[in-house]
């Protein structure tokens, strides 16, 4: 029913005439994007396993990394499986999402800013998800006052339309952030999902180019949910990767204690603290 080599109609717009979401065809293993090697897959694997461990590891250095496990692999090949995982070697942070120099940008609105209450600020922010056999990458909406994953949801590309879907979805709930916090990667400087939160009332804040720590609260889940769930198990498609990763997350959110906050659950804080404060 889509076709995808429709030059008078993109594959966004097919899906929108049928009433199907970007993010379901994208899901469907017929559309998935060409497989790489299985050796290159081997390598994408350590590499994630790699930069979880190492973030601030540069190419030259994942080279090191990989030839100290008996890998035979040069720059070239490093460096272009690291681009296609959307991990950056120029800082410590993961570039899934690269910049559209048509999108507007938008100021920082976190420094110095105190989070004191759910719901004043959310992050947004995409990792690399490996499979058996292939990858897909996870974008994810969390509260950072709790710690508290608001939405989640998988895709086989880095087409915006999951970001957005996974924006909806979470505001359809009925609850809003002040400020909405993401990097300046085209999928959230976008008019689609900027138009949301526009609509929405919501202040929109970007990182600045090097600033590493910004994202860190999700950047921190990132690591939980690969050493907790992702690097312990061999997702063999995404739908596997989808119910796995599901149930880590409901398991996260409300029965995974957190030392960093004031109650022991991130749901708790979620929703506790908000009905106290209303």
């Amino acid at each position: 029913m889509i076709e995808r080599e429709n030059e008078s109609l993109s594959i966004s717009r097919q899906c929108e005439i049928i009433g199907l979401s970007r993010s379901t065809y994208n899901l469907n293993p017929v559309n998935q994007v060409k497989e790489e090697s299985v050796f290159n897959l081997e390598l994408m694997r350590l590499l994630d396993e790699i930069y979880n461990e190492f973030p601030s590891y540069g190419v030259e250095r994942m080279v090191t990394a990989l030839r100290e496990r008996g890998k035979q692999v040069n720059t070239k090949r490093v460096r272009r499986l690291l681009r296609k995982m959307g991990i950056e070697a120029i800082y410590p942070k993961p570039r899934l999402s690269l910049k559209n120099k048509g999108h507007s940008i938008y100021p920082y609105l976190l420094k110095e800013l105190k989070v004191t209450h759910p719901d004043q600020v959310w992050a947004v922010d995409i990792t690399y998800i490996r499979l058996a056999k292939g990858f897909c990458y996870l974008v994810a909406i969390i509260d950072l006052y709790s710690r508290y994953i608001v939405d989640w949801e998988l895709s086989n590309t880095l087409d915006e339309s999951f970001c957005v879907s996974c924006l909806r979805r979470a505001l359809s709930k009925g609850r809003k952030p002040e400020i909405l916090n993401s990097d300046q990667g085209s999928q959230f400087t976008g008019e689609a999902f900027t138009s949301v939160l526009k609509s929405s009332g919501i202040s929109i804040s970007m990182d600045g180019k090097g600033r590493a720590i910004d994202n860190i609260f999700i950047e921190r889940f990132w690591r939980s949910l690969k050493c907790e769930e992702v690097y312990l198990k061999d997702y063999h498609n995404v739908f596997e990767a989808r119910r796995e990763i599901s149930g880590y997350m409901e398991k996260y959110n409300t029965r995974r204690i957190h030392t960093q906050i004031a109650e022991v659950y991130p749901a708790s804080a979620y929703f506790k603290s908000s009905e106290i404060s209303a």
